[in-house]
C-alpha cells in the first residue's frame, strides 16, 4: 500500500510539474499573452500614475466680471488670483464676453463682483459674489469654490474685525474665529486624485490582465483542440486536478512578482499613500491573486477565439471600478449591484487593500474581505474544475468523431 502511494504521488508531482511546464511555453510562444500577462502590467501603472502625477488641479484659469471697480472688490481679486487654484487669465466689461471664454475654452470659471459689493460692505448689508463653473470637469469646479471660500472666510474676518472695534490682538483673534477649527485630510494628505483613484485602479488592472492573458490562452487551447494533449485516456478526475492545479501555479508564479511591482513598487515610486504593513498586504494578495485566477480560469471557458477574450472582458473594467464602492461611494451602490460586485474579486480587493495600505488597517480589520477571497478561490477552484472537465470531455468527443470520420474515409477507400 505504501508503494502504491509513494508511485501514486510522485505520478501526481510530475504530471504537475508537466503541466506547469507545458502552460509556461505556451505563454512565452503566445505574444498575446506576453502582453496581458507583462507588459500591460509593467506600463499601464507607470501610465495612469503619470498622468495623476499632479494630484490636485491648480491655477485654473478664470475670468473676472469687476461691476463694482472698488478698492473692496480690487482686494477680493487679488486675494483670489493669489490662491494656488485658480489663475485670474482676463478682466471682462460683461458677462457676454465673460461667456464667450468659457466656450472657447480659454477659462473654466467666471468670478463676478456686483456693482453695489463696496457701497453693501460699508452699509453693512450682506453682498453676494457670484461664481460660474464649468461643470463638464468637476475638479476645475472643486478649485475654483475653494479658492473663492477661502478668500470670502477670510474677507469676512477682516470686516469683522474692523467693525468690532477690539483693543487687543487676542481680541481679534477671538472676532475672526469665535471657534478655532482644525482640518486634517485622512489618509489622504494632499487631497489628491491619484492617491485616491490609483490605488484601486492598481487592484483591477491585476484582475483584468489575468482575465485577459488566461481568456487569451485558453481560446488559442480550444483553436488547436489542446485540452486533449493534457489528459491521457486513462486519468479521469484526479488527471483534472492536476491540470487545473498545474495551470493554476504557472499563473502564480508569474503574478508573485507582477502584484509586487505593480502594489509595492509603482505607489513608491509616486510617493503615494503607503502606511500598510507589508506582511499584512502579502497574506491579503495571495487568496485574492488565487480568486483572481480561478475566476480567470472559469470565465476562460467562455472564450472558443483569441479576439472573443478582448471584447468580452476590456468592456467591464469600468463597469467593475465603479461598484468596487471607489470612485462612486459604496453606501450609494443600489442593493442588486452590490451583490453583483461580490461575484468579482476586485471588489473585495480594492476595498481590502486600501484598507491596509492607504489607511494603515492590519489584517484583522479587513478579515471580512480576506475571508470572502478564500470563499471566492474555493468555490471558484471547484467551477473551474467543472468547466475544464466539459472541454476535456468535448476535446474527446472531436477526437472521437474526428477518428470515426478518418476511419470511415480509409475503409471507403480501401474498397
Amino acid at each position: 500500500m505504501t508503494q502504491k502511494i509513494k508511485k501514486y504521488w510522485l505520478q501526481s508531482c510530475e504530471d504537475w510539474n508537466y503541466i506547469f511546464k507545458q502552460e509556461l511555453r505556451h505563454i512565452i510562444k503566445d505574444e498575446g499573452v506576453l502582453i496581458f500577462f507583462f507588459l500591460v502590467p509593467l506600463a499601464y501603472p507607470l501610465l495612469y500614475s503619470f498622468i495623476y502625477t499632479n494630484e490636485t488641479v491648480r491655477e485654473v484659469p478664470v475670468v473676472v466680471v469687476d461691476e463694482s471697480h472698488s478698492a473692496d472688490s480690487r482686494a477680493y481679486i487679488r486675494k483670489l488670483d493669489a490662491t494656488a487654484d485658480v489663475h485670474i487669465v482676463e478682466y471682462c466689461p460683461d458677462m457676454a464676453t465673460a461667456q464667450s471664454r468659457i466656450k472657447s475654452r480659454d477659462a473654466y470659471g467666471i468670478v463676478r463682483i456686483p456693482s453695489d459689493f463696496s457701497l453693501r460692505l460699508a452699509r453693512n448689508e450682506q453682498v453676494p459674489v457670484s461664481i460660474y463653473c464649468d461643470m463638464s470637469g468637476m475638479l476645475y469646479y472643486k478649485a475654483i469654490l475653494t479658492a473663492n471660500t477661502n478668500v470670502s472666510l477670510d474677507t469676512n474676518a477682516r470686516i469683522k474685525v474692523q467693525k468690532a472695534g477690539n483693543t487687543t490682538g487676542q481680541q481679534d483673534k477671538v472676532t475672526e474665529h469665535p471657534i478655532a477649527y482644525e482640518e486634517v485630510s485622512l489618509y489622504n494628505p494632499q487631497n489628491g486624485f491619484a492617491s485616491f483613484l490609483i490605488p484601486a485602479v492598481l487592484v483591477l488592472i491585476i484582475q483584468q490582465t489575468l482575465l485577459l492573458g488566461v481568456g487569451i490562452s485558453a481560446g488559442t487551447a480550444r483553436e488547436q483542440n489542446r485540452f486533449r494533449e493534457l489528459m491521457p485516456v486513462d486519468r479521469h478526475y484526479t488527471g483534472l486536478l492536476r491540470i487545473v492545479l498545474g495551470k493554476a501555479w504557472a499563473y502564480l508564479l508569474i503574478y508573485i512578482p507582477i502584484s509586487v511591482y505593480v502594489l509595492g513598487v509603482v505607489p513608491r515610486i509616486f510617493r503615494l499613500n503607503q502606511i500598510g504593513n507589508p506582511g499584512d498586504l502579502a497574506l491579503f494578495v495571495m487568496p485574492f491573486l488565487l480568486a483572481c485566477i480561478f475566476f480567470a480560469m472559469t470565465v476562460s471557458v467562455l472564450v472558443r477565439h483569441r479576439e472573443t477574450c478582448i471584447m468580452l472582458i476590456v468592456f467591464s473594467s469600468l463597469p467593475l471600478l465603479f461598484i468596487s464602492g471607489v470612485s462612486w461611494p459604496g453606501a450609494a451602490i443600489p442593493s442588486f449591484w452590490q451583490v453583483v460586485s461580490y461575484a468579482f474579486p476586485s471588489t473585495l480587493g480594492v476595498n481590502g487593500f486600501l484598507k491596509i495600505n492607504n489607511m494603515g488597517a492590519q489584517l484583522i480589520d479587513v478579515r471580512h474581505e480576506w475571508l470572502i477571497l478564500w470563499g471566492q478561490a474555493i468555490v471558484y477552484f471547484f467551477t473551474t474544475c467543472l468547466v475544464y472537465r466539459g472541454s476535456i470531455i468535448a476535446s474527446r468527443r472531436h477526437y472521437i468523431a474526428r477518428y470515426k470520420r478518418l476511419k470511415a474515409e480509409l475503409l471507403k477507400r480501401a474498397q
